[in-house]
């Protein structure tokens, strides 16, 4: 997987009303606190359109390799996130990690 990109998506639902004030805070403050981790890509928060599926809102983003994913995962920012934020505010959620299938 070394030279390979990795999309790191999470779907997921909050315990707020969606489109509510507290998920919008939610989902600008994720933004701005995930996407300026040095190693993050190509950041998107995404509001659910699909009637094929029950979750409201995603998160997607890239790294370069498993080194960077790694870093991201452990960087005291997206610590402190799931922390103080995630577990508490997130209701339920699906996380899928992809590289290209085919070159």
């Amino acid at each position: 997987m070394n030279n390979q990109v990795i999309r790191h998506m999470v779907i997921f639902n909050l315990k707020y009303p969606k489109g509510s004030l507290e998920a919008e805070k939610f989902l600008n403050e994720g933004k701005s606190i995930l996407s300026s981790i040095p190693v993050v890509q190509n950041f998107g928060a995404f509001r659910q359109v699909s009637i094929k599926n029950d979750y409201d809102y995603g998160f997607s983003m890239d790294f370069s390799n498993q080194e960077d994913y790694d870093s991201y995962n452990n960087h005291p920012l997206h610590v402190q996130f799931v922390q103080e934020r995630w577990l508490l505010e997130v209701d339920r959620f699906l996380e899928i990690d992809f590289v290209h299938a085919l070159t």
